[in-house]
């Protein structure tokens, strides 16, 4: 008698990708831009989503959905008090963040007063890479603190990007960060990606990014009726 092979992998990724139509669906239905925005720790999501947040608001209505690995909530918080309606989802030590938990986030935000979302995904070059969330537009956030080589040791992440965003331009002088091979290892992978460079800490490039997002939260904004 043979053996059957069950992939569980695979049925647990194809329930996902079904989910992940769910939420698309809803937030079309909605009107709202989503962007799902990975990195490693410590690459400055946070800080570039409050930065996003002041230079779009209050002509954009900004909502983040922040996953953590623990019930810390500080990261959402940040985002409150520049002005996102923010939810918290805890992973529970999971290294990336699901469909599912995005449609529980979704469930929480009043999608009738917002225009994007912002989703914080868990700190984590390898697992959110390949897990579909519903959003519109995937954003790899890179810090030139962290090594020019990273496109090369974490394809899938870089491959699968609309959007890259090298943060702490501003730290170049001090550090030996070759931009050119970073950018030609981004391309290689990545031919269409579009590319930001940006400084949270002087402003630099911030305007061109949020440009961007502006454009793309506005195209989805519905009529509505007065």
């Amino acid at each position: 008698m043979g053996v059957k092979v069950i992939s569980v992998l695979e049925n647990i990724l194809q329930a996902n990708e079904q989910v992940a139509a769910e939420n698309r669906a809803r937030l079309d239905a909605a009107g709202v831009y989503a962007i799902n925005m990975m990195s490693s720790p410590g690459a400055g999501k946070t800080a570039l989503i409050e930065q996003t947040l002041r230079a779009l608001s209050p002509q954009v209505r900004i909502g983040m959905i922040n996953g953590d690995t623990t019930a810390a909530s500080m990261d959402a918080e940040r985002g409150a008090q520049a002005g996102a309606q923010a939810v918290h989802i805890n992973t529970g030590g999971n290294c990336h963040l699901e469909a599912h938990m995005v449609r529980q986030a979704l469930a929480a935000l009043d999608l009738s007063a917002l225009d994007l979302i912002i989703v914080e995904n868990v700190g984590n070059l390898v697992c959110p890479a390949g897990w579909d969330l519903g959003v519109h537009a995937r954003v790899v956030v890179a810090s030139v603190t962290e090594g020019a080589d990273k496109p090369y040791k974490y394809p899938s992440m870089y491959r699968g990007a609309d959007v890259l965003v090298l943060n702490k331009i501003d730290l170049l002088p001090y550090l030996d960060f070759d931009t050119e091979y970073f950018l030609r290892g981004v391309r290689l992978l990545n031919p269409e990606v579009q590319v930001f460079q940006v400084s949270c800490r002087t402003g630099e490039g911030i305007q061109a990014w949020s440009a961007w997002l502006r454009e793309r939260a506005m195209r989805n904004r519905p009529v509505r009726i007065r």
